[in-house]
């Protein structure tokens, strides 16, 4: 083992704690905004209401929360990479 196998397993754990990091809270955010969203929903069929089509304020942010999530989730994904390429070389 050599120093690039260290340093890409290095890499690759900072990567993993930095990808996770930044994907846990939006995408906590995201669960809640969501049921939110299926309750409002529940309510407004219960209530005999036609809910509106259009984007709301809600769906604006879980797309933006759901698109940061994703960001943190491929920067993990990429330190697992590097970990596995770490493995890898000789």
């Amino acid at each position: 083992m050599g120093m690039l196998n260290i340093a890409l397993w290095i890499a690759g754990v900072v990567l993993i704690a930095i990808g996770y990091t930044r994907a846990r809270g939006p995408w906590a955010r995201y669960q809640a905004l969501k049921e939110q969203d299926a309750n409002v929903a529940r309510y407004e069929a219960w209530r005999g209401g036609l809910r509106d089509d259009g984007p709301t304020g809600a769906s604006v942010a879980m797309d933006v929360l759901r698109a940061q999530a994703r960001n943190g989730a491929l920067i993990a994904v990429l330190g697992f990479a590097l970990v596995v390429a770490g493995f890898a070389l000789p």
